[in-house]
């Protein structure tokens, strides 16, 4: 099984734990969080990922990481090899549920995975108002009087 490190802006990494334990109970060995705090240097946050990593079980990793060029992806991507270790930027919840849901596959499988569960997530959902139109009246009235 892979593993999964979640490397984030405080509180997003641990905040994502959270919600898939409430979902998977069972990945707390697989999973862990780095939440990195405002001001934290690129060379303390990689540290933090890569005690974070080494905690993990043996074998493969995933890291999820929130946002491509900020620092957590940074970190993720210098403590990263590559080969054992691959990091996805954009995480959001439908990706993790996805990682966990097929955390048995390969890695280069999973990681194929988790950005289509991303893309998939994200979709438009509200059906937008009309602007600048008047609402039509409604023809309710209480007091409807019919000819009988």
């Amino acid at each position: 099984m892979v593993s999964l490190l979640l490397v984030a802006h405080t509180p997003l990494a641990s905040s994502l734990q959270a919600v898939a334990q409430h979902v998977y109970p069972d990945s707390s060995r697989l999973l862990a969080a780095v939440d990195v705090d405002p001001g934290t240097s690129l060379a303390d946050t990689e540290q933090q990922v890569r005690a974070a990593l080494a905690r993990l079980p043996e074998g493969d990793v995933l890291i999820l990481a929130d946002v491509f060029g900020a620092t957590p992806c940074s970190a993720a991507l210098a403590a990263a090899d590559g080969v054992r270790t691959r990091v996805v930027a954009g995480v959001n919840v439908p990706m993790l549920w996805r990682t966990l849901c097929y955390s048995d596959m390969p890695l280069d499988e999973l990681v194929a995975r988790a950005v289509a569960g991303a893309a998939q997530g994200a979709m438009h959902v509200a059906v937008p108002r009309r602007q600048n139109q008047p609402t039509p009246p409604t023809q309710h009235d209480s007091v409807q009087h019919h000819d009988q």
